[in-house]
């Protein structure tokens, strides 16, 4: 049982911090001060952050959001795990003790339609952590009592950890396409953070999984998983015609494009069969991919193109569970504190395979 106690809050902590944000960024640890929680807010200390692509996107600053440092942020990181230390005067449903989690969306207003149909990561009051407020890069951090995520027990914080950001997210996405057991799910960028962990949650919903990635060690890793067949985008010539022979000849039912290159999201409608679904989830830089393509195309074929964000409270709660019957395992590779800059560098480089999570009491 988690016990309710009293912690001893230092003044400052390690954060991975970004320096000068932009093309040319870095990321380096500091000292950062501990903040103080408002009367709604938990303190959180995280024990593990997931390190995700978006990060990098934050601090390259190439989306088309405002900088971080627009709003005075310096660590990025959502997909934080950890406990509670401290509590606002007005919070009743926590206490120190009991384990949390950080997930992409910060917080939403609770009251709206949005919110209350289970899409309140697309409420106007929905900003982002570790781009408006400071992220799971900064071991102590608040997050408001109401939208903080709990963590069930069975499921360790290096496995909780990504998945508040890439499990909940391509649940999400599943969830949203509507396959069915049976039905051909394809996931560009299956060895990737959120591929790796969507190729086991369509496993286990029943579906029949083909990943598309390069090299080896991708192939091995989805394999593993439980994809069916794997294709590899540096041997294969044409991968869209590849994986139509896979699936029955007559092309995937949904194409969840986890990938974030522009060819991956080109590609997608000639995986399709008629009827098919391209789900939308990796974010390319700025006006560098088209999801689509030729309405002629999108017509014959009766296509469906789909965006999904990050999960909601809902579905990270799902994915959870699915984490603690034992149906989805992250694969991941601890980096100690002192070298989250490395881990960061090493994910830019596209040589990751899984997730990568810092683990801040090493």
């Amino acid at each position: 049982m988690a016990d309710s106690k009293t912690y001893d809050i230092p003044k400052t902590c390690k954060a991975g911090v970004v320096v000068n944000e932009g093309p040319d960024f870095k990321l380096q640890v500091e000292d950062v001060p501990v903040p103080e929680p408002g009367p709604n807010d938990v303190l959180i200390r995280l024990n593990a952050t997931g390190i995700c692509y978006s990060d990098i996107h934050y601090m390259l600053n190439d989306l088309a959001v405002p900088a971080m440092s627009v709003f005075g942020v310096r660590s990025p990181g959502h997909e934080g795990a950890g406990i509670v230390v401290k509590i606002g005067s007005n919070v009743t449903n926590w206490k120190p003790g009991d384990r949390a989690g950080i997930k992409p969306a910060y917080d939403a207003c609770l009251d709206c339609e949005l919110c209350w149909t289970g899409k309140e990561t697309y409420c106007d009051e929905s900003p982002q952590i570790g781009l408006q407020f400071p992220g799971s890069y900064q071991q102590y951090l608040l997050s408001p009592a109401r939208y903080t995520q709990r963590i069930p027990d069975g499921v360790d914080d290096f496995v909780a950890g990504p998945i508040m950001c890439s499990g909940s997210t391509i649940y999400c996405s599943l969830k949203e396409s509507g396959l069915k057991p049976g039905d051909w799910a394809v996931f560009p960028g299956a060895g990737g953070g959120v591929g790796h962990m969507g190729v086991q949650l369509a496993k286990a919903m029943g579906m029949r999984v083909v990943g598309v990635d390069g090299g080896d060690e991708k192939r091995d890793l989805c394999m593993k998983l439980g994809c069916e067949a794997f294709v590899d985008f540096t041997k294969v010539k044409n991968v869209a015609e590849e994986v139509v022979k896979i699936c029955d000849g007559k092309g995937a039912h949904g194409i969840f494009v986890t990938a974030t290159g522009g060819s991956a999201y080109a590609s997608a409608p000639l995986m399709a069969r008629i009827g098919g679904k391209i789900m939308c989830v990796g974010l390319p830089p700025e006006g560098t991919a088209v999801a689509g393509g030729d309405p002629i195309l999108l017509i014959s074929k009766n296509l469906h193109v789909i965006g999904t964000k990050v999960g909601s409270l809902y579905d990270t709660t799902k994915a959870l569970e699915f984490a603690a019957q034992g149906k989805l395992k992250p694969i991941y590779e601890v980096f100690p504190l002192a070298k989250m800059p490395e881990a960061v560098a090493k994910l830019q480089s596209g040589k990751v395979a899984g997730r990568l999570v810092v683990d801040f009491n090493s």
